[in-house]
C-alpha cells in the first residue's frame, strides 16, 4: 500500500514568498560596482569638458561611498584631481596620507582576510599596484615642480629611487613589474635640472636599460629625447667610454652639448592622454547536473552575458536549483587614448622667434595594469575558484541544517528554502576585486625644449589617430636663463 503524498497547503507558501523576498533585499544590499561605475563616468565627463573642478567635487562627495576598505583609492583618486585643479599644495597632503597609507596596509587583520574570503576581496583594504605606488611620488614630484620647488620635487625623486629598489629586490621573477622607466626618466629630469649630473645620468641610464628591456609588455620605445640626454650627460661627465657606446648606438642622432643649454631656459611638458583601463567582472557559472546546465543556458539565452544588471535574476534562479558555482574573474578593459602626439609650438613676445617640437609617448598605464593582472591572475583565479567551492559547501550545509532543526515534518521544505537562499546569497555575493586608480590617464607623452629667455606664446595641439580635430590650448610662458619650467596637460580623448 503505497503512502499518501504530503499537501503544502497555501499558509505553508508564504515562508516561500517571505524568503524570496528577502533574499531579493538581501542581494541588492550586496555591495556592488554600479555606484563607482557612474561615479568615474561623471568625472570622466566633467574632464572631457574641460570642468576639472566639477570632476574634484565629485570625487570629494563620494568620499564616503569607498568605504574603509578603498580610503587609499580615495586618496589616489581625489590627490590626482586636486592636481588637475592645479591645487598642487592640497594635492601632495592627500597623496602623503595616501603613501602612508601603503605603509601601513603591509599589515591586515586576520578577520578581515577571512571575511573576504566568504565574501569576496573588495572587503579587502585596497593597497594598490606595485606601479600605482610608484605613481604617488611621481605625481607629488609633478606638484612641487609645477611650483617650481625643485628641490621637494627631487626628494619625491629619492623616494621613487628607494621604492623601486625594494620592488626589484622583492620581485619573484625577472619579468615582473620591478622597475619603471618612465619613472626613473622623470627622476633623471629633476636632477639634471638642479645641477645633480651625476644621479641624472645613473636615472637616464636605468630609464633606458627599463625601456629596452619592457618595451614587448610596456610597448612604449625609447624615447628620443632620452638618447640625446645620455649623449650629453656623459660628454659632461667625461665618461668617454660610455658615451662612445652611445653614439655608437645612436648614430646620427641629433643633440646639444651641456653647456649650451645651460645658458637656455627648458621646458618640460607633460600630456595626460585618455582615460585609465577599467577591469569588469567575466563570470563563469559552472552546472554541477544537467538540470543546472539547462538552466543556465536559458538564463543566458534570456538575459544574455552576465553582469551588475543580471546579477540578482541569474542569483535568485541558481539558487533555486541549488546546483550552480559561480566564479567571478577580472577582466581588463582599455580606453586607448585617441591622440597621436602633441605638436607643440613657442612665439617670442617680442622677436617672433619661433621653436617647434613633439610630444613622445614615455608611460603606457594601460600596458602596466595589463602586466599587473597578467602577473598576478593564476593566484587569483585559484583563490576565487576556493571561495566559490567553500561557498556552496557552506550554503549546503545551511539547508541540512534548517532541514535538521525543522523537524521531520517542515524539515524538506525548510531545508530547500535556507538552501536556496544560501546558494543564491553565495552565487550573488560572488564578484573580483575590479578596484583600481581609474583617474590616471591612459598614457603619459612628454616633450623637452630648451630656448633662449624671454617671453613666449605656447601652443599644444593634439594630433589624434583618426585625423580628428585635437584639443588645442594656449598660455603664455615668462621663462628665465637656467631655469626649467613644467607645463601638465590633461586631454581626455
Amino acid at each position: 500500500m503505497s503512502k499518501p503524498r504530503p499537501t503544502i497547503s497555501p499558509a505553508s507558501l508564504r515562508p516561500t514568498r517571505l524568503i524570496l523576498a528577502v533574499t531579493i533585499l538581501a542581494l541588492t544590499a550586496l555591495p556592488g560596482c554600479g555606484a563607482a561605475t557612474s561615479r568615474y563616468a561623471l568625472v570622466e565627463n566633467s574632464l572631457r569638458a574641460g570642468d576639472v573642478a566639477r570632476a574634484d567635487q565629485i570625487v570629494e562627495q563620494a568620499e564616503r561611498d569607498y568605504g574603509t576598505a578603498g580610503r587609499l583609492l580615495y586618496r589616489m583618486d581625489r590627490g590626482m584631481t586636486l592636481h588637475l585643479a592645479g591645487r598642487y599644495r592640497e594635492s601632495t597632503a592627500i597623496l602623503d596620507l595616501a603613501e602612508q597609507d601603503v605603509e601601513d596596509l603591509y599589515t591586515r587583520r586576520l578577520r578581515t582576510e577571512t571575511k573576504a574570503f566568504l565574501v569576496n576581496d573588495t572587503m579587502l583594504p585596497y593597497e594598490g599596484e606595485p606601479y600605482e605606488q610608484v605613481m604617488l611620488n611621481v605625481f607629488k614630484a609633478f606638484n612641487y615642480a609645477e611650483t617650481g620647488q625643485l628641490a621637494d620635487a627631487v626628494v619625491e625623486a629619492r623616494k621613487i629611487d628607494h621604492r623601486l629598489t625594494l620592488f626589484s629586490d622583492q620581485a619573484p621573477d625577472k619579468d615582473a613589474y620591478r622597475d619603471d622607466a618612465f619613472a626613473r626618466y622623470l627622476t633623471g629630469i629633476l636632477y639634471e635640472a638642479t645641477g645633480d649630473l651625476n644621479n641624472a645620468f645613473i636615472a637616464y641610464r636605468k630609464a633606458y636599460e627599463g625601456y629596452r628591456q619592457t618595451r614587448p609588455w610596456a610597448r612604449v620605445a625609447v624615447p628620443p629625447a632620452l638618447q640625446a640626454d645620455l649623449l650629453r650627460t656623459t660628454e659632461a661627465l667625461h665618461l668617454t667610454q660610455e658615451h662612445q657606446e652611445y653614439k655608437q648606438a645612436f648614430q646620427d642622432f641629433a643633440w646639444q652639448p651641456n653647456p649650451a643649454q645651460q645658458d637656455l631656459a627648458q621646458i618640460v611638458v607633460i600630456s595626460y592622454n585618455g582615460v585609465a583601463p577599467k577591469k569588469e567582472d567575466q563570470f563563469l557559472d559552472l552546472p554541477i547536473s544537467l538540470n543546472a546546465l539547462q538552466l543556465v543556458l536559458m538564463t543566458k539565452g534570456a538575459v544574455g552575458p552576465s553582469n551588475q544588471e543580471t546579477r540578482i535574476t541569474e542569483s535568485v534562479l541558481y539558487g533555486l536549483t541549488g546546483r550552480v558555482v559561480r566564479v567571478a574573474l577580472p577582466r581588463l578593459v582599455p580606453q586607448k587614448s585617441q591622440v597621436t602626439y602633441g605638436q607643440i609650438s613657442l612665439r617670442g613676445a617680442g622677436n617672433g622667434q619661433t621653436f617647434t617640437s613633439r610630444t613622445e609617448l614615455v608611460q603606457d598605464f594601460s600596458a602596466l595594469a595589463a602586466k599587473s593582472l597578467n602577473d598576478r591572475y593564476t593566484q587569483i583565479a585559484i583563490k576565487a575558484v576556493a571561495r566559490a567551492a567553500v561557498k556552496y559547501a557552506l550554503a549546503e550545509g545551511a539547508g541540512q541544517g534548517a532541514r535538521a532543526a525543522a523537524g521531520k515534518d517542515a524539515g524538506p521544505l525548510a531545508g530547500i528554502l535556507v538552501g536556496a537562499m544560501a546558494h543564491a546569497l553565495a552565487i550573488g555575493s560572488e564578484e573580483s576585486d575590479k578596484r583600481s586608480w581609474r583617474t590616471l590617464p591612459d598614457e603619459i607623452q612628454l616633450a623637452r625644449l630648451w630656448v633662449p629667455a624671454g617671453t613666449y606664446d605656447m601652443r599644444v595641439r593634439q594630433v589624434t589617430r583618426n585625423g580628428a580635430p585635437g584639443r588645442d590650448a594656449g598660455r603664455t610662458l615668462t621663462l628665465q636663463r637656467g631655469e626649467t619650467t613644467f607645463v601638465i596637460e590633461r586631454v581626455v580623448q
